[in-house]
């Protein structure tokens, strides 16, 4: 009998170990604790796995910690989550994957470490709070993940690594900014920052970084540090004075401020709880063509929110897949260009150099002397006697605009290709029909006449007969 129990042992131990952080899980976890997922053997497409090991008491929705994997790329990917209900509020793989096979085992080692690890011990992911008296892994009300000493003291918080998410009762400082993920996939990642003067979005490709959104504060005052309160986004200068605010616009105290992953824009969120689910009380940019991705590269976004190509005469096709053509390989191997212009287009990218008291042609040849500018945007009012030149790297972020304000857009392309034949032969279309129209009308015309005549002499030869 006593050989069955000690065979039982270890599975009684790690069924008390369980029963111990469960017991425990809304106080954190302490020193000595680990936690281990498995995963997959086969590649599942849109798997994710979660263990949650801490939440809070608040009502719900509360915050809740887990260990996750997920798929991503033909890979899993192996992070520790922070959720409020179920939505995802912090990722300590947002800025760097962590990609396993295997396992992953979340561990808060004896002198105070948190980390994420791998097969054969390899750490992915860790605090680096190693000899700092760590004790526990909470998290707070806020939704603040922090790991703390005997005495309450924090010596980690999640709040220090913003990603595409800021909590009630957040702060972030100037210099600081949200992104989204940076994926492989995708060239592309946005970022919401806080500056010395103003708070704006960015879209960001490689090193190159255009504004398409900001608020300022009156009077040019400068910004210290952002705060989301319950009723809006707070701005304070350096004597902790509040100067601005992007206010919300509903009833219900704000949770969270997030940054859209799939369209760049960012919301104020209030949990709903007549919905069950967070609701939007402000959007930045309400209007499908503000946004920088509306449409793809070489793409416009038309005033009912649809998209067409910029369309080219090539030797091979007209335009392309993702509306790029031949245009995509760029201008600094030597090939000649020139420049096709499209009035009553915008861009909605903005912090770019302008050039003031500049002709339309000194505006294209500025673009077309340089290999790297792949686009120009005129802006000529003559009412006001105003002339303005933007040069881009990237052709992106179009929309129409109405007739008359003075925009035209000038886009490098293949010399040869970019004379509008397109435009001439609808000319000719339209030309065809008029005179087919004309014809049909002449011939209309003519018969009746005929038939006019026709009548008229058999009426008169009827009444000669009836004469006799």
């Amino acid at each position: 009998m006593l050989f069955s129990f000690m065979k039982l042992l270890p599975f009684l131990l790690l069924l008390l170990v369980l029963l111990f952080n469960y017991a425990f899980s809304e106080s954190g976890v302490g020193v000595g604790y680990q936690l281990m997922v498995a995963v997959p053997v086969e590649y599942e497409m849109d798997f994710k796995g979660r263990a949650f090991l801490v939440e809070n008491n608040q009502t719900a929705p509360n915050f809740r910690v887990a260990l996750s994997i997920e798929a991503i790329n033909g890979k899993y990917s192996c992070s520790l989550e922070v959720f409020l209900g179920n939505v995802k509020v912090w990722d300590s793989g947002h800025y760097s994957r962590f990609y396993i096979t295997e396992k992953c085992l979340l561990e808060l080692t004896m002198d105070g470490d948190l980390r994420l690890k791998g097969p054969k011990e390899r750490v992915g992911w860790k605090t680096g709070t190693s000899g700092q008296g760590v004790k526990r892994l909470q998290i707070q009300r806020s939704g603040n993940l922090v790991l703390v000493d005997a005495l309450k003291n924090i010596k980690w918080q999640s709040f220090n690594f913003p990603t595409d998410v800021m909590l009630w009762g957040q702060q972030l400082d100037i210099a600081t900014r949200l992104t989204s993920p940076q994926s492989n996939s995708s060239l592309f990642y946005y970022s919401f920052e806080i500056e010395d003067k103003k708070v704006a979005m960015y879209l960001n490709y490689g090193k190159l970084r255009y504004s398409y959104w900001g608020f300022q504060p009156s009077m040019n005052r400068s910004i210290t540090y952002v705060k989301l309160s319950s009723r809006g986004l707070v701005l304070f200068d350096v004597k902790y004075k509040k100067i601005a605010q992007i206010p919300s616009e509903g009833i219900h105290p704000l949770r969270f401020l997030a940054l859209k992953n799939d369209t760049g824009n960012f919301g104020l969120y209030y949990y709903s709880p007549e919905k069950g689910n967070f609701e939007a009380s402000f959007q930045a940019l309400n209007s499908t063509c503000d946004l920088p991705i509306s449409c793809r590269p070489y793409g416009v976004c038309t005033f009912s929110n649809s998209c067409y190509c910029i369309q080219l005469l090539t030797n091979e096709n007209r335009g392309g897949a993702d509306c790029s053509g031949d245009i995509s390989g760029g201008f600094c191997n030597g090939k000649e260009a020139e420049m096709l212009e499209l009035d009553n287009i915008s861009s909605v990218l903005k912090n770019v150099t302008k050039m003031v008291n500049i002709s339309k042609k000194e505006c294209a040849d500025l673009c077309l002397q340089d290999c790297k500018c792949a686009a120009a945007l005129y802006f000529g009012n003559a009412s006001t006697d105003t002339a303005e030149c933007y040069l881009y790297r990237l052709v992106l972020g179009l929309k129409q605009v109405d007739k008359g304000t003075g925009f035209s857009y000038m886009i490098k392309v293949p010399k040869g290709t970019g004379k509008n034949h397109d435009k001439h032969s609808v000319k000719r279309w339209v030309l065809v029909v008029a005179g087919g129209v004309d014809g049909f009308i002449i011939l209309l015309l003519v018969g009746g006449f005929g038939y006019w005549l026709v009548r008229r002499r058999s009426h008169t030869l009827h009444s000669q007969t009836s004469t006799r």
